[in-house]
């Protein structure tokens, strides 16, 4: 039977922006070691700088690979097109894209409303992702191909949200510490955590896309009924 070249292409291209997200994103942090703070600084401090531009062109480079993996999830029957998982991977991609719209609050200028929408779509992207992840891996449960696939993928998306419990601390401890959340944790380091965490859990679904393009065609019952359909 033959294989799906365009999901094959699709989810290469998934692999291809993750890649360029790594090496852009981990230049900058090199080329503006002495004026961000990795451990306390967040990774969108670095759009601020004289080489946002570095920032810029690997977010979207990660929102634009997301998404062809997405689409290549959906062509190969790994997640339905119209589902909890679809949504929640679309969120992610949108959720990329705004934060390259509207820059991060510059404190020496003070708050702006672009600021906050910044913020608040980080966090529900960064939110968005595993959920997804997970609800993907959740629709494909049972199914004795895909094992690997699904551990690594529940174990990564997991993994993401945990580097939450730190942010669920900070406010915790507010009243004890007195001192803001964003201050009582190493908030650059936790990002930086979570971010690295949830780009190998993009590439991991577009290693489970490739393959699954890679896999014979679903066969077809007697009166067009696809076998195995999707069920994330």
């Amino acid at each position: 039977m033959p294989r799906d070249t365009v999901s094959r292409g699709l989810a290469a291209v998934g692999g291809l922006g993750v890649a360029l997200a790594i090496v852009l994103v981990g230049a900058l942090h090199v080329v503006s070691a002495g004026r961000v703070d990795p451990v306390r600084r967040t990774i969108s401090e670095y759009a601020l700088g004289p080489d946002a531009w570095l920032f810029d062109v690997g977010v979207i480079a990660l929102a634009v690979g997301s998404l062809a993996v997405l689409v290549a999830l959906a062509r190969t029957r790994v997640l339905r097109p119209l589902s909890g998982a679809t949504v929640m991977l679309a969120v992610w991609v949108l959720g990329m894209v705004t934060v390259v719209a509207f820059e991060k609050t510059n404190w020496a200028v003070g708050p702006s409303v672009g600021g906050y929408i910044h913020r608040y779509a980080s966090l529900v992207a960064f939110l968005a992702l595993p959920i997804g992840g997970l609800l993907v891996a959740r629709g494909q449960r049972g199914r004795s191909e895909s094992f690997a696939a699904r551990v690594w993928t529940r174990v990564l998306a997991l993994a993401s949200l945990g580097w939450f419990l730190p942010i669920l601390g900070g406010f915790a401890l507010r009243p004890i510490t007195g001192r803001s959340w964003w201050n009582t944790i190493p908030l650059g380091l936790v990002e930086r955590g979570l971010a690295l965490t949830e780009v190998l859990l993009v590439a991991t679904l577009a290693v489970w896309a490739a393959r699954a393009a890679g896999s014979p065609a679903k066969a077809v019952a007697p009166g067009g009924t696809v076998v195995e359909p999707a069920r994330a």
